[in-house]
């Protein structure tokens, strides 16, 4: 199969024409890859929430109102992809289209760790679906190939969004976003694990809009006026007192979240970094290991390349590795693998 993958993120927009091998075309715009009639054979679309269906759908006008419903559960994400699915619809309607859905990964978590200690009659809606899944799902299938004997993984997925998944034999355990993708790790702006007795308190204290607050001028950009990690971490390197903070707040979510991740699963084989944080900055890579040095984690030099690299150093008894972000492969893998 030959298909354009749609990647719309809340603010940003990645398009390829992908085969089995690897990418063949990056359309400069949605207009120059709808205008190609022969070029694919699907278009399969990134949609993060996906309710609870543990796999990839044919998008119809029944799939199209169901992912509308839930919109008000990811109102960052949702719309763009809703969008471009209609354009695509309506562009393209002689092409299948799919919609491949962030949560499906996450349905394999046991009811223990996606359920909330709240009223039977909230928690048929309130629960932990996780999201990331698609990158979180290509990291764990590379894994199983590279070093199938590291049945135990922590995947650490960190760019503008951040998230971790505890994976045992290939299956998600645990996430550490939840009910929305505002939950979990401090993130670019978005605050990430907050008690819900202070939103509450924001929301009866302050006549700000406070879902405004929390996913756009938190986080790092809360912290310390940036959101890029690149400008934070150059910042601590002039000793700037809120970079340093911001770092450290990050780092401080990001290890004990690790560690809940390893509770989780019963002990750990393999530390795996992913997206544009964890493939792009060794200096915060080697950070983390020297905060788990305790777990048995020391990161050194890469030493496979390619798009999975390495890091174990001598003395450790965790493996570490690098795993390019691909979520466009991805979701070809995944629409691939249904039965047509």
């Amino acid at each position: 199969m030959r298909a354009l993958t749609v990647n719309a993120g809340s603010t940003s927009l990645k398009l390829a024409i992908v085969d089995p091998t690897g990418t063949i075309h990056e359309p400069a715009s949605l207009e120059d890859a709808l205008a190609r009639p022969h070029d694919v054979d699907a278009i399969i679309h990134r949609v993060v929430h996906g309710g609870d269906r543990p796999r990839p759908a044919r998008i119809d006008d029944a799939l199209v109102t169901e992912l509308d419903a839930l919109t008000e559960l990811a109102p960052l994400h949702q719309p763009p992809a809703l969008e471009l699915i209609a354009q695509c619809r309506a562009r393209r309607p002689d092409v299948s289209q799919y919609a491949v859905f962030d949560t499906s990964f996450h349905t394999s978590i046991p009811p223990a760790a996606r359920t909330y200690a709240i009223p039977e009659r909230w928690r048929r809606h309130v629960r932990s679906y996780g999201f990331h899944g698609i990158s979180h799902g290509w990291a764990t299938h590379r894994m199983t190939e590279v070093a199938p004997a590291a049945r135990r993984l922590v995947v650490a997925h960190l760019g503008g969004g951040s998230s971790l998944c505890a994976v045992r034999d290939g299956r998600s355990v645990m996430t550490t976003m939840g009910f929305t993708p505002l939950d979990g790790l401090v993130m670019a702006t978005r605050a990430g694990a907050l008690d819900p007795g202070a939103v509450l308190w924001l929301a009866q204290h302050t006549d700000e809009d406070v879902l405004q607050v929390l996913e756009r001028e938190s986080g790092l950009l809360g912290l310390c006026g940036d959101a890029d990690m690149r400008v934070v971490l150059d910042r601590c390197h002039d000793n700037d007192p809120s970079a340093l903070l911001a770092l450290d707040v990050y780092l401080h979510r990001l290890v004990t979240s690790i560690g809940s991740a390893v509770a989780a699963l019963g002990g750990v084989d393999a530390l795996v970094f992913t997206g544009g944080v964890g493939e792009g900055s060794s200096r915060l890579r080697d950070l983390t290991a020297e905060r788990l040095d305790w777990l048995g984690v020391r990161a050194g030099p890469a030493s496979l390349g390619g798009d999975v690299s390495e890091l174990t150093a001598a003395g450790a008894s965790v493996r570490t590795f690098v795993v390019a972000a691909r979520e466009d492969l991805e979701m070809l893998r995944s629409v691939s693998a249904m039965p047509h």
